[in-house]
């Protein structure tokens, strides 16, 4: 099954879930950002990586905007070349509003990601002939003040039926990818890819998330995560300096 259909297994899967306080909306962008999400996929995933990065869910500013991981709305549109008609959340919380390609915040995380990517690798062609981005939740929780609460803050018997559903998404998108390594981006998702993939699979390691509440990120993440990368896979051109 092709990235594309697995997507659409998910979303269909994934549907049923309710989630309760201190949750008061959830943001579902395979549902209203699917278009972008689609063109995502079907430009940029192959099959044959060298590592997969995964993240956790969906920011606000991000992929609930873009509907593509870490989807900082400039990098998304003018460095991978994506743009296309995003709706709305059935129910839209007021502090974060989906404004899809028209927003004008602008997601630190996905910044830095897709940032790094652009000064390293120049071309998304480049990039994406070692790597591909995946979130391993594609859901977005808020509270009613509007933070973002993660996945491992939900309540066992919300997160475990969300864990099923999710861990079997990744060893098929995994299966299809076929990546030599997949690497969270942030603990929780490496831990979770060890629990979904255990020992058989791909290799699996970590790098620093890049959200700026880590007081780590905020020390220069980039250079931090291309020294990981470096060690992880043994590519010492991954940590050279970048060329003006």
């Amino acid at each position: 099954m092709d990235p594309v259909a697995l997507a659409r297994r998910l979303r269909r899967d994934l549907a049923p879930l309710r989630f309760g306080p201190p949750v008061t909306h959830v943001y579902r962008p395979l549902d209203y950002a699917w278009e972008p999400h689609r063109r995502y996929l079907e430009r940029y995933a192959r099959p044959g990586v060298e590592a997969v990065l995964l993240g956790m869910n969906p920011g606000p500013w991000g992929m609930a905007q873009t509907g593509v991981p870490f989807g900082e709305v400039g990098l998304v549109r003018d460095w991978l070349g994506l743009e296309a008609p995003v709706g709305r959340p059935d129910s839209e919380h007021p502090k974060r509003v989906v404004e899809g390609f028209s927003c004008r915040r602008s997601e630190v995380s996905g910044r830095r990601l897709w940032g790094w990517a652009k000064e390293r690798f120049r071309t998304p062609a480049s990039f994406f002939a070692r790597f591909f981005v995946l979130n391993y939740c594609p859901l977005c929780f808020l509270e009613e003040s509007g933070r973002n609460r993660t996945p491992d803050k939900l309540p066992a018997a919300e997160r475990e039926p969300l864990e099923a559903i999710c861990d079997q998404a990744l060893r098929d998108a995994v299966a299809w990818l076929r990546p030599r390594w997949v690497i969270g981006v942030g603990r929780f998702a490496e831990t979770r890819a060890r629990r979904a993939l255990g020992d058989e699979g791909p290799r699996i390691g970590t790098i620093l998330h890049p959200s700026p509440a880590s007081p780590a990120a905020n020390r220069g993440w980039a250079a931090q995560a291309s020294t990981r990368l470096a060690e992880l896979l043994d590519d010492p051109s991954l940590a050279a300096p970048v060329r003006a």
